[in-house]
């Protein structure tokens, strides 16, 4: 490392792959089809499945989920409700404080975020934590107090 750069994994198209196939696995485990979503690194939409039979609308919480995730690095209802809902609508909706979007860390890197809706907030956040568990990335507390 030189002083002017720093470490940093990335999240490969395999991986997003990886993430997506786990979580319709357990989606689909859970008869509960989804809306799945993965952001880099950079908070951009890199994989999106919408699962024959979820909500329409899932595609945008998913994606907002991912893109929260991935850019403050924390699990979507991790962030205090008030300030996210305000930050959703400055940033027109990029940014969600529900459950369901966990930050992907590989080997303490942050390489990305993953965002699953259109079941309760609780089963999104089941499936979001199953396709990290598929590729090996942490697995956030559950004693993460809402925001």
């Amino acid at each position: 490392m030189t002083e002017h750069t720093i470490p940093s994994r990335k999240l490969t198209h395999d991986g997003v792959r990886a993430l997506i196939d786990a979580a319709v696995a357990k989606a689909d485990e859970m008869g509960v089809p989804m809306g799945i979503a993965i952001a880099n690194d950079g908070a951009r939409i890199v994989g999106y499945l919408l699962m024959d039979g979820a909500r329409i609308l899932a595609q945008d919480s998913a994606s907002a989920k991912a893109m929260t995730a991935a850019s403050h690095r924390m699990p979507t209802h991790a962030i205090d409700y008030n300030i996210g809902m305000g930050l959703s609508v400055s940033t027109q909706g990029k940014v969600l404080p529900l459950r369901g979007g966990v930050p992907i860390i590989i080997d303490g890197y942050c390489v990305g975020g993953i965002g699953c809706g259109s079941g309760t907030g609780e089963q999104d956040l089941v499936v979001a934590k199953a396709a990290l568990a598929a590729i090996g990335a942490e697995i956030p507390d559950d004693d993460v107090s809402e925001g």
